[in-house]
């Protein structure tokens, strides 16, 4: 139903321990989260856009059955955060701003897959 575990707990201390099963579905979240960012790392190159980046994080996500996480959240407009150089975190993809030999880079990919959210940055 996507709601949140933590929000059936009647209190602060209830903790929701995971079953196996849903260990083994946060992994396979965490795995496609991670096959994405090294694709995504490996695409970078000088002149490239961070919109370019965000299509294809998106289309990596699809193929693996999943859904980028950040897209529509809040209001977020993006499938992934890039974000260069002084920007901290949560850095909106964009067309305009072409990357440059040099430049740091942050790429933040979270797949929900199954029911579950795979992380990493």
């Amino acid at each position: 139903d996507g709601r949140p575990k933590y929000m059936d707990l009647k209190m602060p201390w209830d903790i929701h321990v995971n079953s196996p099963e849903e260990i083994a579905g946060i992994r396979k979240a965490a795995r496609a989260a991670r096959e994405v960012l090294d694709i995504a790392g490996q695409a970078v190159k000088p002149g490239m856009t961070t919109d370019e980046i965000d299509e294809l994080v998106h289309s990596e996500c699809v193929k693996r059955g999943g859904y980028p996480s950040p897209l529509n959240y809040n209001g977020f407009p993006k499938s992934v955060c890039t974000s260069i150089n002084e920007v901290i975190c949560h850095g909106i993809p964009c067309t305009q701003t072409k990357l440059k030999e040099g430049d740091m880079l942050n790429i933040d990919v979270t797949v929900y897959l199954d029911g579950f959210h795979g992380d990493c940055s």
